[in-house]
């Protein structure tokens, strides 16, 4: 019989699934978006119900290629992180909308635990920083807002969870509340030096420890499928992490010092620094990259970029300036620059190396000869001056040069965006031909835990290279370029406290 894996990559802003081949390749894949919901400036939400049927959706629509369920031997997720998601524990029914990780709404919140001075002790437990990005502001928002939630909480009729936990209990037929290392490690909540739930921080946040999933390693048995209309009952789910997390397993950034960049709806960078935990001093992030097996992890450094693609859909949706995302590298490349302009595309707060919430978006540097093709190069330039931004700070913490980025996400394949990457960093940039990694990192850590690869040599021969950009900015032309971008982003910092 053929066998395959089944990836589950759930996005931001919809679900993507892709069957592989035992050799890493993908045969066919469907996906389905759902709904964005903004019920007030800043704040972003989800129907975890419409995650569940675009899931469903995807899945059905991957299953209309050449691959039958039944030839489907394990499952792996991967998952917008930090999102979260309440639930009746007897009914299975979600209390309310998903609290994304873009929203702002716990902005206060994080100011106010600032100011009495627990920011050392978060970050050196989770690695993280205060921001409203993170999940535990998030669910204690949920449990102090929502009517009597808190009680049905403590009383234990509630469960949350990250998307993936959601994932795994409605395929499971809500047999299994569980997550892994790597999204455990997105909360706030989770000690990432003792691989458990912190009590300390349960109670900062109020939260009731019983409330949340047990973790598990990123590749192993999480439980199987049952009572799933698309799929047969007892297919094992073996492999979970956070998107970026897989993305980095993907690109089989296996060894200490290996980077990649993935663009999607917002940009994430991670270097891979092993069985060390880099504590950052350039506001990066301290996180678990992934454990293969109980009480043992490799850690990573993170920076992310709030606002990635999302500035694209942007150009897309709100203004008009494009009918669809692949205009934008022929309108880019129909001029020389951008005219001077700049874009600062901080819709939601800027994150590392800002972690602003306050700052907001803006386009400066106007004039009467600006037209529509200067607006959507500064949009995608944008994207790798934030995404150079991270890089520079992640090689100042690790003191390790990066010569090489691996790339991935669905703006890699736009060649204008990946090639002023290679000139803004000045580093070489490697698209592999699979790009879309997230879903492959689910795939190999799926394998992995079921044992279609034994170890990560073999998956690490799998990645092949696509296309290799090589920097040719001079080097008087590149710090003006900088300069501008860091100029701009000044203006944009602290604008919501500026209007008060």
């Amino acid at each position: 019989m053929r066998r395959f894996i089944l990836a589950i990559d759930q996005g931001t802003t919809g679900t993507t699934a892709i069957i592989f081949d035992m050799q890493g390749r993908p045969v066919c894949q469907g996906y389905q978006e759902f709904t964005q919901y903004y019920p007030k400036p800043g704040w972003v939400e989800h129907d975890p119900n419409e995650i569940w049927q675009a899931t469903l959706g995807a899945i059905s629509g991957a299953l209309r290629g050449p691959v039958q369920a039944g030839e489907i031997v394990s499952i792996g997720i991967s998952n917008q992180r930090e999102t979260i998601v309440a639930w009746d524990k007897a009914s299975g029914e979600p209390v309310g909308n998903a609290v994304v990780w873009q929203c702002r709404r716990t902005a206060p919140m994080c100011q106010e635990l600032m100011n009495g001075g627990y920011t050392k002790t978060i970050q050196r437990k989770t690695g993280l920083v205060l921001d409203p990005y993170f999940s535990g502001t998030k669910i204690a928002w949920m449990l102090d807002n929502l009517t009597g939630l808190k009680a049905r909480a403590q009383n234990g009729d509630i469960l949350f969870g990250t998307v993936d936990s959601w994932l795994i209990w409605c395929l499971t037929g809500g047999k299994r509340h569980i997550t892994d290392y790597t999204n455990a490690s997105r909360t706030l909540l989770y000690n990432i030096h003792e691989l458990d739930w912190d009590q300390e921080l349960l109670e900062l946040f109020d939260i009731p420890p019983h409330v949340l999933p047990k973790v598990l390693p990123s590749s192993g048995f999480f439980g199987t499928t049952d009572n799933i209309r698309c799929l047969p009952a007892g297919i094992p789910i073996c492999g979970v992490a956070g998107d970026q997390q897989a993305a980095l397993f993907g690109q089989t950034c296996f060894e200490p010092g290996m980077v990649k960049n993935t663009y999607g709806t917002g940009c994430f960078v991670l270097m891979n620094t092993g069985q060390t935990a880099i504590e950052s001093k350039q506001g990066l992030l301290t996180t678990i990259a992934w454990g293969l097996e109980p009480n043992k992890v490799e850690y990573a450094l993170e920076g992310s970029v709030f606002v990635g693609g999302a500035v694209v859909q942007w150009l897309r949706d709100e203004l008009g300036l494009i009918e669809d995302a692949a205009e934008t590298e022929s309108l880019a490349e129909a001029v020389s620059d951008t005219a001077g302009v700049y874009l600062v595309p901080a819709f939601v707060g800027l994150g590392t190396p800002h972690w602003d919430p306050y700052a907001r978006g803006a386009i400066l540097g106007l004039t009467r000869g600006v037209n529509r093709n200067h607006i959507v190069r500064a949009a995608l330039e944008s994207i790798a001056y934030q995404s150079g931004d991270v890089i520079r700070s992640m090689a100042k913490d690790a003191a390790i040069p990066i010569p090489t980025l691996r790339v991935d996400g669905g703006a890699s394949v736009n060649n204008f965006l990946m090639q002023f990457q290679a000139d803004i960093l000045n580093v070489e940039v490697e698209r592999p031909q699979v790009i879309e990694t997230t879903a492959m990192g689910a795939a190999f850590l799926a394998g992995l835990g079921c044992g279609i690869w034994p170890n990560l040599d073999d998956i690490a021969h799998t990645w092949q290279e696509e296309r290799k950009f090589i920097p040719r900015l001079d080097d008087e032309k590149h710090k003006a370029l900088l300069t501008g971008w860091q100029r701009a982003v000044e203006r944009s910092l602290g604008w919501v406290e500026a209007e008060k």
